[in-house]
């Protein structure tokens, strides 16, 4: 196994985004967990499965072809990385990603990735049930309007009809639902680094991270 790094956070945190710069900027693989959530949560909409824990769901989520590649994420053969990010799936993820039955699936998968070399991860829990041993760990939050003023100006750039207060709202109950479920809720890892991005720009987010880890793994 590899040196592992994980950053958790709540939504909108800007975890994705700097996650991937540092893992292109160190070489170091990186893990989109959210991504996978959205995947899953993505397809079951699709198929018209309701994120309930029931014997249709259970099946479903065992039937589902779910892949990791340099590409993106794709399931049952398709790319879904841009799909996956529309304002729809942002407030149906948590629905699916509290259930035991999709969580429990996808814990060997990404528990699969740092056997093949150093990984960098973001998530809700990486840092707490994926990656409890990890030897670098970052809490990255901001506050919730921070947070909001981010994602609906992502959504404005993709063009989908979005107002500020809803994505607020939206960020609020995200927060809720992901801090009070039963499974794998949203917690700060012990003994990991926090970092408040509220009023840090993407780039310093960025080099502060990359600073840490390079003297880490040195």
């Amino acid at each position: 196994m590899g040196f592992v790094i994980t950053v958790d956070g709540p939504a909108g945190a800007g975890k994705s985004s700097v996650t991937r710069r540092i893992s292109k900027r160190l070489g170091i693989r990186y893990m989109d967990t959210g991504a996978i959530y959205r995947a899953i949560a993505y397809i079951l909409d699709q198929k018209g499965i309701a994120p309930v824990e029931n014997e249709e769901l259970a099946r479903a989520v065992a039937s589902i072809g779910l892949r990791i590649e340099a590409e993106g994420i794709f399931v049952d053969g398709t790319n879904v990385t841009e799909a996956i990010r529309s304002y729809r799936i942002d407030r149906i993820v948590s629905g699916y990603a509290a259930l035991k039955t999709v969580r429990g699936a996808l814990l060997d998968l990404q528990r699969e990735q740092a056997k093949h070399g150093d990984l960098i991860a973001d998530g809700r829990d990486t840092g707490t049930v994926v990656f409890p041993n990890a030897d670098l760990k970052f809490f990255l939050t901001a506050s919730p309007e921070a947070r909001a003023e981010r994602r609906y100006k992502e959504l404005l750039k993709k063009g989908e009809a979005v107002v500020y207060k809803e994505v607020l709202a939206q960020i609020h109950e995200r927060d809720r639902t992901d801090s009070s479920r039963e499974v794998a809720p949203l917690r700060e890892p012990a003994g990991a680094i926090h970092v408040d991005t509220s009023l840090m720009t993407e780039n310093e987010v960025v080099n502060e991270l990359a600073f840490i880890i390079q003297n880490r793994m040195r």
